[in-house]
């Protein structure tokens, strides 16, 4: 089985078109509310980032987000929740036949399982769209994508860290790792 990018970076351009989002920050939560997903901050422990709850009865799904945790690993969990919730329909966790839990963990950073994969895939996509990179890297010099402050400064527009940042450059082929 393979990861579905052309479908996944689809998906992500009709949300973006869809709540009218065209250019960094990408308001996560907004889109998430637009879908009529809940989305609940409260303390956890470290190792676990955030969670999707779905109750199939009534339609309605919680993320849940380590409220500890910094504000762009929060976007990231989020965005990765609603990778979870578009694109895979049932491979979760049965707490019971009408609630389905998706967890967030050190496990699925790792990326080795495919709904991982594409729930990452999708997070990046999301939070740093292909065209809207392409854009704003117009204006700047490959060399200066090796400037730490240059990359932090392009992040923090983002709403992601400079490591999430520096992978999906060289996902999209800017900068070698």
């Amino acid at each position: 089985m393979f990861v579905r990018r052309k479908h996944i970076r689809a998906l992500v351009e009709e949300l973006l078109a869809r709540n009218k989002v065209h250019a960094a920050p990408v308001p996560v939560e907004r889109i998430a509310a637009s879908l009529s997903l809940v989305v609940r901050k409260e303390p956890a422990d470290d190792d676990l980032s955030g969670f999707l709850v779905r109750d199939r009865k009534k339609k309605t799904a919680v993320i849940g987000v380590n409220a500890n945790h910094h504000p762009n690993r929060r976007n990231f969990t989020v965005a990765h929740e609603l990778g979870h919730f578009l694109l895979q329909d049932g491979d979760a966790i049965h707490v019971d036949r009408q609630f389905q839990v998706k967890l967030r963990d050190k496990e699925s950073s790792k990326g080795t399982d495919l709904e991982e994969k594409e729930a990452n895939l999708f997070a990046a996509e999301l939070l740093m769209p292909r065209r809207f990179l392409e854009e704003e890297l117009a204006a700047i010099d490959v060399m200066d994508l090796e400037q730490e402050e240059v990359l932090k400064e392009l992040a923090d527009r983002y709403g992601v860290s400079t490591q999430a940042l520096a992978f999906r450059l060289s996902y999209l082929g800017y900068v070698n790792l």
